[in-house]
């Protein structure tokens, strides 16, 4: 698995719940939960799409 950074970001730089994120990056809730809690991981596509969302390299959200 990779590691990623999505609840650090979410609760520091966005204030925002994980239902009102996931809505954000345009996945369900229970796909972004999976992200964070790192039992999944998003298409090295949809990656760069949130990293690109996020304004964020891609290396700054996971590895």
């Amino acid at each position: 698995m990779v590691k990623n950074r999505l609840k650090e970001i979410r609760m520091r730089e966005y204030m925002m719940s994980a239902t009102d994120f996931s809505k954000m990056l345009g996945v369900k809730q229970s796909t972004y939960s999976q992200w964070e809690n790192e039992q999944n991981n998003p298409t090295l596509e949809k990656a760069f799409e949130i990293a690109k969302l996020l304004n964020k390299e891609l290396t700054k959200i996971w590895f």
